[in-house]
């Protein structure tokens, strides 16, 4: 009995486990290592994209021999770089397109209460639950010349429009699947900026549109070119809408990579595209960092 009384009285009446002290202990070590917190996510992204893009970079050289003869057969086939320049100008259609149609949809998640808000957050989160293969069938349904759209249009006087098996159907289609990427960003900008700013502007005697002009949009321009910049980047590599929605004027080089590497087992010439399309993106999104940075060093200031 005193041996017990003894043990409570120098360990208290809970008396901690002798493992209690080494939990805290491990959470200190890995807060002063944050980057141990951020291996996991880097080994999946190095096992998920880093291996399988090294293989292509390598295929692309080596298959079927070590050289630079599939670079070269794609640069000097028409085809491939009028396919490569249509590319490029559909994602930065697809682009303005959603910019012009999320940014007054942001503005208004801003604007109105939370109930409203989180409907029309709802109404931005919807598309993700649905699959981009029954979107897109959507769309031909919609899009084709007895479908609803040309069926308003005749009904309204005017000829109908061929929508289907064009460039503007799939820029349409991809704009659609694209436009919550680019609500997202600028919502999250749109949100921290002070509206005090633009009714200091007004009681100042500046007109509503010139305070809008420079005092609102240029503080949203951060979460324009971030939604951009993601809208571009996936523009790029979309393959079922194109392939869906489109006709053999509206190819995009993902349909040309799936040719070479399922169609005709090429995966030289395969990887070779793909190594292509993913330089010359970097190349524009290095020649545009710049004038992105300074137009967010403009916005900080004002």
């Amino acid at each position: 009995m005193s041996q017990t009384s003894h043990t409570l009285a120098a360990g208290g009446d809970n008396p901690r486990p002798a493992g209690g002290v080494q939990g805290p202990q491990r959470r200190l070590r890995l807060a002063a290592y944050p980057s141990l917190l951020a291996m996991p996510a880097l080994l999946l992204l190095i096992a998920a994209m880093g291996y399988p893009l090294l293989t292509v970079t390598l295929r692309s050289f080596s298959d079927p021999a070590w050289g630079m003869q599939n670079y070269v057969w794609f640069f000097s086939t028409p085809v491939n770089v009028t396919v490569l320049w249509r590319t490029f100008s559909i994602a930065a259609w697809v682009t303005i397109v959603c910019v012009i149609a999320a940014y007054p949809y942001a503005y208004l998640m801003t604007a109105v209460g939370p109930r409203m808000r989180l409907v029309l957050i709802l109404c931005v989160l919807v598309p993700f639950w649905v699959s981009g293969v029954v979107r897109t069938l959507a769309w031909v349904i919609l899009l084709q010349d007895s479908g609803i759209i040309n069926s308003l249009i005749r009904l309204l006087g005017f000829d109908s429009v061929k929508l289907i098996r064009t460039q503007t159907g799939v820029v349409i289609g991809m704009a659609q699947v694209l436009l919550p990427f680019m609500i997202l960003p600028l919502y999250s900008v749109m949100r921290g900026i002070d509206l005090r700013l633009v009714q200091a502007a007004r009681s100042l005697g500046a007109r509503p549109s010139l305070a809008f002009l420079q005092i609102y949009l240029p503080l949203s321009l951060p979460g324009v070119f971030a939604g951009a910049i993601i809208v571009f980047i996936l523009s790029l590599g979309f393959y079922i809408t194109p392939a869906l929605l489109g006709g053999p004027r509206s190819t995009m080089l993902s349909t040309l990579v799936q040719s070479q590497v399922l169609s005709l087992l090429n995966w030289g010439r395969g990887g070779a595209m793909g190594v292509v399309l993913l330089v010359a993106t970097f190349m524009l999104l290095a020649l545009a960092a710049p004038l992105m940075r300074q137009r967010h060093k403009q916005a900080s200031r004002s």
